[in-house]
């Protein structure tokens, strides 16, 4: 028994030992959302992409500007043709201190474009294949030019996991606790409270990351986030609500940011059953909403009213092209030529206050000129199911792009063949098809834009789906925190932040 007493003891002491870090020291930043898995390939969640940017290195880095900078690779060379891209990695090791190798780059890619349960291998299609040449040297061949290959490489997904860790300990267990990359490890992660992250030892960068760790603590109620930020509990925190950030602004210890996003917020139209199957009834729909109205009413006059289906931050956005307009007469007109028989249609919605805000809006506006909707307010999961189950007729949501290149936004928005079906409204025009493959082989910038701009132009005047707004990312800071910011691509600049308390 004494025996047992002495071994628990010394074992707590070495515990305490190897987490020497007081909870005061870390930084701790407030998110609404959760993180569910730490493998890369499995989710596109955001509370797990914050998590994957800190966790592991990509060959390739952005830096504060948005420029593409050397990661874990530190030169690259391409092909005349644009098929063929070599990487010379530069002398890392992963948190446990092995190296990290060409074989672990090829099968990290790979698996991120191969595996069956990979959730995103679209950021890697035109890749044909990755193949570790020695050690320090990794070739990617692609199938065709691929303009946006590079900033697809920086994407989360992309991050380098250990061959040896996934394969040796199985992925459940790397999932739970893995051999990271990154600029931070694991020290404990608590499912549905908090993430807690320390220094990785062996990262790459020298002398950093510049602080001790941090915790993402999951916080879904944004009243109970800014509350536990004015009461210093937080050092940061996602999405400030908008009637609240002049108050946040004005506390003597906070910060109030509205950093640059590639999010949209938009209204989803089922158009593999009626009535949007009928273009007319799309832009009734369309036609009938006061969009700068609704997004002062959403956001306070944060945000900027949407011109086009594609997120105003992206690069090639046409911002020349004009908004649908408000034109309640029109809607009704188009509404009786597109045979709209005033069948109450289904608007589904997550179960939070903003989605139902948003609902209620876009509800008054279109029974002002005629149809009819009745708004269901399911569970996340719930909407997540049913939405690409095409069980749904409308479904105000929103979605973001992972960088300023537009292939990927395209893809996942308005083309009808390539897998989403068009974030699942089945909005399929063939011309739009063709462009999005044209675009993304087209390695002219002013071509490349005159293709996307073309894409916009059909997509929203067809209302592939109905704009709405797009806002900046709401962020809020304690004072004590320097360094720390959020990039469009929802990755933390973590390991650039310094705290002092």
């Amino acid at each position: 028994m004494k025996r047992n007493s002495i071994t628990l003891a010394c074992t707590l002491v070495a515990a305490l030992l190897s987490h020497p870090v007081d909870a005061a020291d870390l930084i701790r930043i407030g998110s609404p959302y959760v993180t569910t898995t730490l493998d890369p390939v499995r989710s596109t969640a955001a509370g797990n992409i914050e998590a994957f940017g800190q966790l592991y290195a990509r060959l390739l880095r952005r830096d504060e500007t948005g420029v593409v900078q050397p990661g874990l690779a530190s030169e690259w060379t391409i092909s005349e043709d644009g098929l063929e891209l070599v990487f010379k990695l530069r002398a890392a090791k992963f948190s446990n201190g092995t190296p990290i190798t060409a074989e672990d780059v090829a099968f990290s890619l790979t698996r991120a474009m191969k595996d069956e349960k990979s959730v995103y291998g679209a950021t890697l299609a035109a890749v044909e294949s990755v193949s570790a040449e020695d050690p320090g040297t990794i070739r990617v061949k692609l199938k065709h030019r691929f303009a946006p290959i590079l900033d697809n490489l920086e994407v989360f997904n992309a991050g380098i996991v250990s061959k040896a860790d996934v394969e040796g300990r199985g992925e459940k267990a790397f999932s739970d606790n893995p051999v990271s990359s990154g600029p931070y490890q694991v020290r404990e992660w608590r499912p549905n409270d908090r993430l807690i992250l320390e220094p990785n030892p062996n990262y790459w960068r020298e002398g950093y990351p510049k602080n001790d760790g941090a915790e993402f603590i999951e916080v879904a109620n944004s009243n109970t986030r800014v509350s536990m930020l004015m009461a210093g509990e937080l050092d940061a925190m996602r999405e400030v609500p908008w009637a609240q950030l002049e108050s946040v602004g004005a506390h003597e210890k906070l910060r109030m940011a509205l950093e640059p996003s590639t999010v949209i917020y938009m209204t989803l139209l089922n158009e593999r059953r009626p009535p949007f199957d009928n273009i007319k009834v799309r832009q009734a729909a369309a036609h009938a909403l006061n969009v700068p109205a609704i997004t002062k009413a959403m956001t306070e006059g944060h945000a900027a009213p949407a011109n086009t289906t594609l997120p105003a931050a992206l690069d090639h956005h046409a911002r020349d092209l004009p908004a649908i307009t408000y034109d309640p007469a029109l809607a009704q007109t188009l509404l009786a030529e597109g045979g709209y028989d005033g069948k109450e249609l289904t608007m589904l919605i997550s179960s939070n206050a903003d989605a139902e805000k948003l609902a209620t809006l876009l509800q008054a506006q279109w029974a002002a000129v005629g149809l009819k909707t009745k708004i269901e307010k399911v569970d996340r999961g719930v909407w997540w199911e049913r939405v690409p189950a095409g069980e749904y007729d409308l479904a105000p949501s929103w979605w973001y792009n992972e960088t300023s290149d537009p292939d990927l936004a395209v893809r996942w928005a308005v083309c009808g063949t390539c897998g989403t079906h068009s974030f699942h409204t089945y909005y399929d025009n063939a011309t739009v098809n063709e462009l999005t493959e044209q675009a993304v082989r087209e390695l002219d910038p002013t071509k490349r834009g005159a293709l996307y701009r073309e894409i916009q132009k059909i997509s929203t005047e067809e209302v592939a789906q109905i704009p709405l707004y797009y806002p900046p990312y709401a962020n809020a800071y304690a004072n004590a925190v320097d360094g720390l910011t959020l990039s469009p691509s929802l990755q933390w600049s973590l390991e650039e932040a310094v705290l002092s308390k």
